[in-house]
């Protein structure tokens, strides 16, 4: 398999995961729960990619720290904006939203390590 192809079978296992704490949580939390979980997805998703496809090349640094960036920034709009606005739970919408970012990351050094190592299977 392509390390896209890991990349994506990896953000399915992390969305089935997500929806099974989902089902499991107590309702009053489920919205802070998804509304974290959804940004996660929405910031690391494609940086996560974009990260696994300059690995070896010369812009990986600037990928590397801009990525950085942008899931710190993520996280203070979320804490700062979002959950006064939505009217979330600061500790549920931040866990999720740190959860799925931490879940998503090991994606994304599964499909690094992948590609690093020729692995093809």
């Amino acid at each position: 398999m392509s390390p896209r192809a890991w990349y994506v079978a990896g953000l399915a296992v992390a969305a089935k995961i997500g929806a099974v704490v989902l089902l499991i949580a107590q309702p009053g939390i489920r919205p802070e729960l998804a509304g974290g979980m959804a940004i996660g997805f929405l910031v690391q998703a494609p940086l996560g990619w974009l990260h696994v496809r300059t690995l070896g090349t010369e812009r990986f640094q600037l990928v590397w720290g801009a990525g950085m960036l942008i899931r710190l920034l993520s996280v203070g709009v979320t804490a700062l904006i979002l959950v006064p606005v939505f009217r979330w739970r600061l500790g549920a919408a931040l866990a999720s939203l740190l959860g799925t970012i931490a879940i998503l990351l090991f994606v994304e050094v599964f499909a690094v390590v992948r590609k690093s190592s020729g692995i093809n299977a």
